[in-house]
């Protein structure tokens, strides 16, 4: 039996995805409720982390513990990776070990090629162009809050970052119409961004691509190993903040998300992370839920060996 990973959405079809999400939904209103489900008893997570993390690192090993299970953190410095050993050799190992493998680092092909070689499910925790999981949390918030995405209109501010390119992949399996404001030299990917066909476009002007939009995303202008880019970031997102101007162009009931760390001031304005259209901490809230169903959903396939 073909081992099922998590790489993109799009390793999963929009069926799955929903019923992930109405899942998630449930399991969060079983724990509210006192009635948390161990389906995970006996099962280890192995959580190797190459970029620093608080939300994905308590996500998973919080959610490990309360489904039953285990989680290990890997970092390199704990671990052979930090050695040389090759990425294929550790998958290897690793996946006769535990039962599924979470990947939080830099390079996609690093992930693909653990992947090729695990034994059991690979879980993308965030690389350079893709945050899957971060958009099952979304996609779970947006259906508490306003229920079916399809047809709805979302608006991109900023970088066409990874977090761009997930939302680009969820417009493809959500079925909403995704708006994309970014300046010229920071457009997402043009591979990814055609795979979506007319279901996503850019929209260089922030306030053009937010008019009577449902839903309003940013996220930082300089990510994770950016930092020395942070000064000319700066100066070419300037219009791409999202402010209360912007956002009284969107729909007078739209959310407002935020995959966190945020700077206010830069990105976002404090107004508007603190104000009432604001989901970000319900959001983060939600990565436990959104991940606890999509761990359920992998390592309920079946055990290392």
């Amino acid at each position: 039996m073909s081992v099922q990973h998590f790489l993109t959405l799009l390793d999963l079809d929009p069926a799955r995805l929903h019923q992930l999400i109405q899942r998630a939904i449930e399991m969060k209103a079983l724990r509210q409720a006192g009635n948390q489900p161990t389906p995970l008893k006996g099962k280890t997570l192995a959580m190797i982390f190459d970029k620093s993390s608080t939300r994905t690192r308590v996500s998973f090993e919080a959610g490990m513990a309360q489904l039953g299970g285990a989680a290990l953190f890997l970092s390199p410095r704990d671990t052979q990776l930090g050695r040389g050993e090759p990425i294929e050799d550790t998958a290897r190992v690793l996946s006769r070990m535990v039962d599924g493998i979470m990947i939080r680092t830099f390079s996609d092909a690093t992930l693909e090629k653990f992947a090729e070689n695990s034994r059991v499910p690979v879980i993308n925790g965030l690389t350079d162009r893709f945050h899957p999981c971060q958009l099952l949390a979304d996609m779970m918030t947006w259906t508490e809050n306003r229920g079916e995405i399809r047809g709805k209109t979302v608006a991109w501010i900023g970088d066409g970052n990874n977090m761009c390119h997930s939302y680009i992949n969820a417009a493809i399996q959500f079925g909403y119409k995704l708006r994309i404001a970014c300046p010229e030299g920071y457009d997402p990917d043009a591979d990814i961004l055609a795979n979506a066909g007319d279901r996503a476009e850019i929209i260089r002007d922030p306030m053009a691509a937010a008019e009577n939009a449902d839903l309003v995303v940013t996220d930082v202008w300089a990510s994770m190993g950016q930092e020395e880019e942070q000064k000319i970031r700066e100066k070419a997102f300037a219009r791409y903040q999202v402010t209360p101007a912007l956002m009284q162009q969107a729909s007078p009931d739209a959310l407002f998300m935020h995959c966190l760390p945020a700077h206010r001031g830069e990105e976002v304005a404090a107004e508007v992370l603190e104000g009432p259209q604001s989901v970000v901490w319900e959001e983060a809230g939600n990565r436990l839920y959104a991940q606890n169903a999509l761990l359920e959903l992998l390592l309920g396939q079946g055990s290392a060996g």
